[in-house]
This record gives structure tokens, C-alpha cells and sequence, in this order.
């Protein structure tokens, strides 16, 4: 099995390196750059599975790289902040990162991590093998991983796109926070579970139409859900 590739843009030298000695112990396959400018060119110019990004950086901060990568590629992002306030992880979330952890972290977290973001990976890879998903008039084309309301195609990103996935696949259940965090990004339970109502948020306004009734139920306590009209 080839493995997975991960790009570190992180410019504490000791950190990065530690970080990469782990992952490489792993089974991971890991490339170092500390600063933004190198990082950013270097994702550019390689395919990776997956980029681990501190917020503080040279040149080019995280958030920067960020933007500049998603208007190019959608190579997924875990961002490394030492800064915890929840607008820096709206803000990452925004502009195109995955997830993000904060600093100081523990090493096995960050290990964890990573681990459920590829067994997310694979998992959505599994529900692809199945037909296309249909709920009211939209359609999920599984084959190309796009989003239909007839010919009108509706741009997600693709924790957007998992996200609608798996509600779209328990029409008519409950869907939880949990169950979601578990499904869309891989977490055990006990994981924060406020990134749903986040990326809910996202995903309404792309889908849904002024003046109608939401596609996705919010059911107080619980989580989502998606019904079809009486």
C-alpha cells in the first residue's frame, strides 16, 4: 500500500520535526517547509493527502495559505493554532480548512487525528460505490461528488459534500452531533460538537431557497434532519 502523504508548513524546527519523526512512524510520508511562501508553493506543486498548517508563519500566514491553496487545489487542511478563540477557528474553517487543533497539543491527539481524517477518507470513498442520492429535487452524483437542483449545480466543499451525504442517507432519522462528527470527520465520541452547527450553517445557505422551508431540520438537543413533505 502507498503511503499517504503529509505535508507539514510549520516553522517552530523542533515541533515540525517531531511531529514529522511520529507520522513517519506511522507509516506517513512526510515533507517539512517553515514557512507559508515555501508551503504554499510546495502544495502547489505536489499532490498531498493531507496538510498540517500553523496559523503564525513567515511571509505567508495560515490563513493566507489557505486561501490561496483553495482557490487552486482541495487538498485537505487540519490547521495548528496556539491561538483558541473560536472566530481564528471560524475564520479557518471559512477559508477552506478541514479541522484544525490547538497548541500545545499532546502528539498522541494529533496522531489521532490524522487517523480519523483518513478513516473519514475511506469511508466516504465506500459510499461512493453506491448509486446516486436523491432528497426532494436535489441529487447527489456520487460518480463526480457534485450537488444538482435540476441543471443548476450547487458548489460545496467537501466537508459540505460529505456532510449533506450522510444526512441525505438517513432521510427521515435523527442524525446526531455525535454521529456526524463520527461519519463527516472521523472523531470518537466525547469530540466538540459545535463544527456541525457550523458547517450546517454552510451548507443551508448554499442549498436552500429564499422564501422555503429549510431542506435540513434542526431537532432541539439532538441533532438534524432531513423529511420528506407530508
Amino acid at each position: 500500500m502507498v503511503s499517504k502523504k503529509i505535508l507539514i508548513i510549520e516553522d517552530e524546527k523542533n515541533l515540525a520535526r517531531f511531529v514529522s519523526l511520529e507520522l513517519e512512524h506511522e507509516g506517513y510520508d512526510t515533507t517539512i517547509k517553515d514557512n507559508g511562501r515555501l508551503g504554499l508553493e510546495e502544495a502547489l506543486n505536489r499532490d498531498y493527502d493531507l496538510i498540517l498548517l500553523d496559523l503564525m508563519l513567515p511571509e505567508l500566514d495560515g490563513f493566507e495559505v489557505a486561501r490561496r491553496l483553495r482557490k487552486e487545489k482541495e487538498t485537505p487542511i487540519i490547521m495548528m493554532t496556539a491561538r483558541d478563540s473560536t472566530m481564528d477557528r471560524v475564520a479557518g474553517l471559512d477559508i477552506g480548512a478541514d479541522d484544525y487543533i490547538t497548541k500545545p497539543f499532546a502528539i498522541e491527539e494529533l496522531l489521532a487525528r490524522v487517523r480519523a481524517f483518513f478513516r473519514r477518507e475511506d469511508h466516504v470513498h465506500a459510499l461512493e460505490q453506491a448509486e446516486n442520492t436523491t432528497f426532494r429535487d436535489l441529487v447527489i452524483d456520487k460518480t463526480n461528488r457534485t450537488v444538482h437542483r435540476g441543471k443548476k449545480v450547487i458548489d460545496l466543499t467537501r466537508r459540505e459534500y460529505d456532510l449533506l451525504l450522510t444526512l441525505m442517507q438517513n432521510v427521515g432519522d435523527v442524525v446526531t452531533r455525535e454521529h456526524l462528527v463520527s461519519q463527516v470527520w472521523g472523531y470518537e465520541e466525547g469530540t466538540e460538537t459545535n463544527v456541525v452547527d457550523v458547517y450546517i450553517r454552510y451548507l443551508r445557505n448554499k442549498i436552500d431557497i429564499d422564501g422555503h422551508e429549510s431542506y435540513i431540520q434542526t431537532v432541539r438537543g439532538l441533532g438534524y434532519v432531513m423529511r420528506e413533505h407530508k
